[in-house]
């Protein structure tokens, strides 16, 4: 949680308010605020237009569509409604929202961005080309799309698409569950320890992705660092005692720097899906700059 209050709305921004629930479970009763200061510098984010098009004029821009666009983001149910405010103009209710600051959680919405990807990595596979995926990521940091990215992959040689031609400069910072040479492995496999319900004769997960999804649910993520979780992914994704064989080297590459971030300025999206479900999440209030 964090403080924000009235004061801290900045003429020059946007920002997405969803209002916690007076009734659990009625989606109906919460709304979406979408608060547009006189001065919104456009130059500091890029909302787009129905048409998919980028406007710098801020009465060309359907706002009902920018709060749609937030509601699918955060994958929050479309019927939620929404209310456009704006400066000056502010309903009593918004204001005594941001005054309740035990109940208010403040996002940021596009400026860190994780990417997971789990799959195979075999010889007779179908191929990701590690230049390929280079070169989209230079064109993502290129058009400035974010501010800081973490990419997770999990799969058999996965160091491949990153060893040697992953830039530094671009501030993503990619961890893999293997070098490029060797395979990720399985756990929770039968004659293991724990062993999968007796019914399941097969692995019910892969070890580095089960390794950093276990240590996040574990920790609290505004404590931990980047640099925390992987030494810990490293050292259990290595460890022989989960394998007759030995286990695998997860690697790092790219903008080192970002290890030393709380884990919550990424992983928190994965939090987001539980706004409408949870009983107590929902009744808190949530922000997002736009």
């Amino acid at each position: 949680m964090t403080t924000f209050g009235v004061n801290d709305l900045d003429s020059r921004a946007t920002f997405a308010v969803l209002s916690p629930n007076t009734g659990v479970g009625k989606n109906e009763e919460r709304l979406l605020y979408v608060w547009v200061g006189r001065s919104a510098d456009r130059s500091k984010c890029q909302l787009k237009l129905g048409s998919g098009k980028v406007s710098d004029d801020l009465e060309e821009l359907d706002w009902n569509h920018v709060g749609s666009d937030v509601l699918i983001q955060m994958g929050l149910p479309k019927g939620i409604n929404i209310k456009i405010v704006k400066e000056d103009e502010e309903p009593a209710e918004f204001l005594a929202m941001l005054k309740m600051e035990k109940q208010l959680v403040v996002l940021t919405l596009g400026s860190q961005i994780i990417v997971y990807q789990s799959g195979e990595g075999m010889p007779n596979m179908l191929f990701l080309y590690g230049m390929d995926f280079i070169e989209v990521l230079k064109k993502k940091h290129a058009t400035g799309t974010y501010r800081k990215m973490v990419i997770y992959v999990e799969a058999c040689e996965s160091g491949s698409i990153f060893e040697g031609i992953m830039p530094k400069d671009m501030n993503i910072y990619v961890t893999t569950a293997s070098n490029a040479q060797e395979n990720s492995l399985g756990t929770y496999c039968p004659e293991m320890e724990p062993p999968p319900p007796p019914e399941y004769i097969t692995c019910l997960g892969d070890l580095y992705s089960v390794a950093w999804m276990e240590d996040s649910q574990g920790h609290n993520l505004k404590r931990e660092t980047i640099k925390q979780q992987y030494e810990m992914v490293k050292e259990r994704t290595a460890n022989a005692n989960d394998f007759v064989n030995g286990g695998s080297h997860v690697m790092e590459y790219g903008s080192r720097s970002i290890r030393a971030e709380k884990l919550y300025l990424y992983q928190k999206v994965l939090i987001l899906p539980l706004l409408t479900s949870h009983p107590t999440i929902t009744n808190y209030t949530w922000l997002w700059k736009l």
